[in-house]
């Protein structure tokens, strides 16, 4: 599997005994309306995954950020409730872009080395699309056994990211919040307007065209363009959800040199040592 699959590759591979499909459907603003709109029709077969409870941790420490990367005992609960098993085919999907919170889905199963792993691309606006149908059935699998162990590789910490951020490092870091949240204008969010000094920004949204990833190709010479001769590419959002959507968009490109500073903003401004800039840039 690549990292993106179309809705008619899933129409014809989803009653396979392999195939597992989840809905992580979520609205920043209604918690409650990601898991309402799961009920009301889902992709025949779907779980729900919700941002807060399955795909996030606990907030003990604001360093971690507003959606706190779960710990492998939670991540290894919630596979095991949904029956999920380490050579199944997963399939994740939301609302259109992949951005809230399918993206960061995938990121949790690279992360403990699931290898049969990828996101619809356009979400379910693109199987609705095509006629296929929904259901308003809840399955409820058999539990499973699933041992997760996370790949540390794929995360940089705060202290890395300040050694890394030198004016000689071999790392870029890539912001992949709105223009405006990145230059310090606006800050719905979070307590501090800014960003990451020496982050560049890449918006999310940079890697779709008509509400699907572009080609593969395009990616790929727009993250090398951005990256600029750099080794490595760090990746960071607001909470560590939609700088998962530049991890996949990197992946789909074929690119492995990324690893994801999952705090991001939120939990980088919790420490008060922890220098701010404004502007384009810098």
């Amino acid at each position: 599997m690549t990292a993106l699959v179309s809705a008619a590759a899933l129409a014809a591979c989803r009653q396979d005994a392999d195939v597992r499909i989840l809905d992580a459907r979520f609205v920043l603003a209604d918690a409650g309306a990601g898991r309402a709109a799961y009920r009301d029709g889902h992709i025949p077969g779907a779980q729900h995954l919700d941002l807060d409870r399955d795909l996030s941790g606990p907030k003990t420490d604001p360093r971690l950020g507003r959606h706190p990367l779960p710990s492998e005992a939670h991540w290894q609960a919630v596979l095991e409730r949904s029956g999920i098993r380490p050579d199944d085919r997963v399939v994740l999907y939301d609302a259109a872009d992949g951005a809230m919170a399918a993206a960061r889905a995938w990121f949790l199963f690279t992360l403990c080395g699931h290898a049969r792993v990828a996101v619809l691309d356009g979400g379910l606006a693109a199987w609705t699309a095509l006629g296929l149908p929904l259901e308003r059935n809840e399955t409820v699998p058999a539990r499973s056994a699933y041992p997760v162990r996370y790949r540390g590789a794929l995360l940089v910490s705060a202290e890395e990211l300040r050694q890394d951020m030198r004016a000689d490092a071999r790392a870029v870091l890539l912001d992949a919040r709105a223009p405006e949240r990145f230059r310090g204008e606006v800050e719905p969010l979070d307590t501090k307007a800014g960003h990451i000094p020496g982050a560049l920004n890449r918006p999310f949204s940079d890697n779709l065209q008509d509400g699907r990833f572009k080609p593969a190709a395009c990616l790929r010479a727009e993250f090398t363009a951005l990256a600029g001769g750099h080794a490595e590419i760090l990746l960071s959002c607001g909470s560590g959800v939609t700088a998962c959507h530049n991890a996949l968009a990197l992946s789909e490109a074929g690119m492995a040199n990324w690893r994801l500073f999952a705090p991001s903003w939120s939990g980088w401004i919790a420490d008060p040592d922890n220098p701010v800039a404004t502007g384009a840039a810098g």
